[in-house]
């Protein structure tokens, strides 16, 4: 799967992700160490996540999150 980020929010991106895995909110916050009300927020967009969520979610579910400068 490739998701652009700049064709979502933030919290869009997230929410991507998790629904990806399959998990509900609950169920992804343990596995990347979060709790319920947080992953509400990032997905929300209430709340900005930084880069070691991003990690974390890479390390977590092996998926890799690329950076790539616009053309």
């Amino acid at each position: 799967m490739k998701v652009i980020l700049e064709d979502y929010g933030s919290g869009a991106f997230i929410k991507i992700i998790r629904e990806w895995t399959g998990l509900t909110q609950q169920e992804f916050g343990k596995r990347i160490g979060r709790s319920i009300r947080t992953i509400q927020d990032y997905e929300s967009g209430r709340v900005n996540y930084d880069i070691r969520i991003l990690q974390k979610i890479s390390k977590e579910f092996k998926i890799t999150i690329t950076a790539e400068k616009n053309k």
